[in-house]
């Protein structure tokens, strides 16, 4: 059974991912904790605000940068820790290097076996099955990633950061080009998405 955290801002929605691992006894000891998008983005507050609350509850972490580990520490770290989460940035550029170390793979496999999964923007993002739709969001422009074939996780397509500055137009212009033809799934910087096998819903922070 698929267990999915999947956030826009996780930050803003940490006593809701106390309140799911507690619903569901989860262990959560230790963290492989992914923050590649982030390294093709100027603001990245967002990845040390996820470090300082794990260790706030202390969970220990285990940074994997995949655009600079090899496949053996990838595998290890992905197979062996409680649980995995990925941080915001750059969409494309996380596709890419998952794709490009071969971690797309043993990620699937990963949270198909049950392996609670913590999303974080586009690490959300690139559980759908395609992720052409964020490019109002995100920009391929440097990255030049050719295939946009994702994970393919869920069957929705996750809009972090709904009316949220500074992503208001570009959620907006999501929405109007691909409403009729993808099932998209907006929801803001106080929601999360939570994903239990084939069942989802999104809950509001109170």
């Amino acid at each position: 059974m698929k267990h999915l955290f999947l956030t826009s801002y996780f930050s803003n929605t940490t006593n809701l991912f106390l309140d799911y691992i507690k619903d569901n006894n989860f262990k959560v000891k230790k963290v492989t904790f992914i923050p590649t998008a982030s390294k093709f983005e100027e603001v990245d507050f967002f990845i040390k605000e996820a470090i300082d609350f794990f260790k706030s509850i202390d969970i220990e972490i285990d940074i994997l940068e995949l655009s600079t580990s090899s496949f053996e520490d990838i595998k290890n770290k992905l197979e062996n820790n409680d649980f995995i989460y990925i941080g915001g940035g750059n969409t494309f550029f996380l596709l890419k290097e998952l794709k490009r170390t071969g971690a797309d793979k043993i990620l699937i496999e990963q949270i198909n076996s049950g392996k609670l999964y913590v999303g974080e923007s586009a690490g959300s993002i690139v559980l759908s099955s395609s992720i052409d739709y964020i490019h109002y969001m995100d920009s391929n422009e440097e990255v030049k990633l050719k295939n946009f074939d994702s994970l393919n996780i869920v069957d929705f397509y996750p809009v972090p950061h709904y009316q949220n500055f500074p992503f208001e137009e570009s959620t907006k212009m999501i929405i109007e080009k691909y409403h009729k033809s993808i099932n998209l799934l907006p929801f803001n910087n106080n929601e999360v998405i939570i994903v239990n096998d084939s069942n989802y819903k999104v809950i509001k922070k109170t």
